[in-house]
């Protein structure tokens, strides 16, 4: 996924004049050093420290520029506080992406392992929050929320570079990627593959719907997809708190109720393994999401 985003930032570049990159010291792992080599005069590297970089970002848009913010996902939350009262209070069109997203970082650890990032965003007021779940919606997604005004948080993965998505990014928008009537099944990010996979592998007639836009919520989708199910699973990277899964679940509350089981990382930090090897641990690989799947399907028609 990174290699997407370093692609599209290049090409964005010829476009988007005014597009200025910063780093927090991480242009090469993030893959802004792409745009750096090009463009050294519209990049900034500020150092390891997030806080200056997103009130500096803030500043750069105050001046109608149109900054991106790119850092490793857990540590761009230490510029929380500046993203809540500069950013996100005065609105201002800085876009803030965090990589090395989810369990991708898997070799790194807990401290490298942002599972709670969407959660901190998603609560922000005028914040627009974005999950892409492959490489080429990586990169039409970098399109849309450059072009977009007012700030955005994205977050991507760090290896994941395979294709499996056909329909074109749009903000706002959930895919039904498979239709079904049994159970609908919310998902994003890497992880929309492993559903897919999970969905034609069950012996029950799942409804598979991408939602890569987590804020705002595609909420005539999500609604439609429940009513034609009756029962409501939700998949994602990141904790089960403050989520997907609590966004469609605050949406169905109300609008809606059905069963509804959300799966992801539980109340918990993560810890050191393969990609593949967490996925498993936190029951987030095809086969424990196919269970899942049956499961759910069982409580159709049941709140």
């Amino acid at each position: 996924m990174r290699i997407a985003f370093g692609e599209a930032l290049l090409e964005l570049g010829v476009e988007v004049e005014d597009l200025v990159v910063l780093t927090a010291d991480v242009a090469k792992p993030t893959q802004a050093a792409v745009f750096r080599d090009r463009y050294p005069q519209r990049f900034l590297n500020i150092g390891i420290s997030e806080q200056d970089m997103v009130d500096i970002a803030a500043g750069l848009a105050l001046n109608e520029k149109v900054p991106v913010v790119v850092a490793f996902a857990p540590f761009l939350m230490r510029g929380w506080e500046q993203i809540r009262s500069t950013i996100s209070r005065c609105n201002l069109n800085v876009k803030l992406v965090g990589t090395h997203a989810g369990l991708s970082a898997s070799d790194e650890g807990a401290s490298h392992q942002p599972l709670e990032d969407v959660a901190l965003m998603r609560v922000l007021p005028n914040m627009t929050v974005v999950v892409p779940g492959d490489r080429e919606e990586v990169k039409e997604a970098t399109e849309a929320i450059v072009r977009k005004d007012g700030p955005v948080y994205m977050r991507i993965g760090r290896d994941e570079e395979e294709r499996f998505l056909d329909e074109e990014f749009r903000l706002g928008r959930a895919v039904v990627l498979k239709d079904g009537c049994d159970v609908a099944v919310f998902s994003n990010g890497f992880l929309t593959r492993e559903v897919l996979e999970a969905a034609k592998e069950a012996q029950v007639d799942a409804m598979v719907v991408h939602v890569p836009t987590v804020k705002p919520l595609d909420a005539e989708t999500v609604v439609s997809a429940a009513k034609k199910a009756g029962a409501v699973l939700c998949v994602e990277e990141h904790s089960i708190i403050g989520g997907l899964g609590s966004a469609v679940a605050e949406l169905l509350s109300s609008e809606y109720p059905v069963y509804t089981r959300r799966m992801g990382v539980a109340d918990t930090f993560g810890e050191s393994g393969t990609y593949r090897e967490l996925l498993d641990k936190h029951h987030l690989s095809a086969p424990h999401i196919k269970k899942a799947i049956e499961e759910t399907a069982g409580r159709r028609g049941m709140r």
